[in-house]
């Protein structure tokens, strides 16, 4: 009788270590499916690429074989801090409950979509018009940020660079016309809950469409809004 109530108590004790050692949980614990946390990935990253135009291709690597991770009642995808959604990522993969374990997948997010190139060489300061851009199809996910993937975005804009035919077009090299120069007489609206006054102002700076505009009132105020078409700045409180 003695010896089965220590045998008792040493099979206590070891189920009490194993609720409280998480290496311990992990083994004696469900094993969790590395197949389910390669789809969680491949869910995640396709929803986070999703507001990319074209054909989406994810490909998530394998799991390690040698982790030993006990079943997650929910694991959580998160990207790393100022990482894109395409391209060549790394995907982080964290528990919580029941034991608390953390995971990185490598991936590769490809993104074919149509995209625009100079149809001939472009200088600084030109302003781009349908004919000056080429559209061809590729993986954008391995092209620079802000590549133009459609015509809207830059026609009507002038080059902030010069870039040879067949340059990919970016948002960077482009720039917006001023819808205020200076100098220019414009109309300030000021707006507000139940109210609204206009004012003639002179235009201090340039100014595209949504940009910051200054002028001076014929009171001689200087004001600062938001420059419109129309030669309008517009204030809003």
């Amino acid at each position: 009788m003695k010896a089965a109530r220590k045998l008792s108590k040493l099979l206590i004790a070891l189920c009490l270590i194993g609720a409280t050692v998480p290496g311990l949980a992990a083994v004696t614990g469900t094993a969790q499916d590395p197949g389910q946390l390669r789809q969680i990935a491949l869910d995640f990253l396709t929803t986070q690429a999703s507001g990319q135009n074209g054909e989406i291709q994810v490909t998530v690597g394998e799991v390690d074989k040698r982790l030993n991770l006990q079943a997650c009642d929910n694991p959580s995808p998160n990207m790393l801090p100022g990482s894109k959604p395409w391209g060549k990522v790394t995907l982080a993969i964290r528990c919580t409950a029941p034991v608390p374990w953390l995971i990185y997948l490598q991936a590769n997010v490809q993104v074919t979509a149509n995209y625009y190139v100079a149809a001939n060489a472009l200088v600084q300061g030109q302003i781009i018009s349908l004919a000056d851009l080429s559209k061809i199809k590729g993986d954008i996910s391995k092209l620079p940020p802000g590549v133009i993937t459609a015509p809207e975005q830059a026609i009507g804009k002038s080059m902030q660079v010069s870039i040879p035919s067949g340059g990919v077009m970016r948002m960077d090299a482009l720039k917006s016309p001023a819808v205020i120069q200076q100098g220019q007489s414009v109309r300030v609206i000021s707006s507000g809950p139940g109210f609204q006054v206009a004012t003639d102002a002179i235009a201090l700076n340039n100014a595209a469409d949504g940009q910051i505009a200054k002028a001076k009132t014929n009171s001689g105020q200087t004001i600062s809004g938001i420059a419109k078409n129309g030669g309008i700045i517009e204030i809003v409180y």
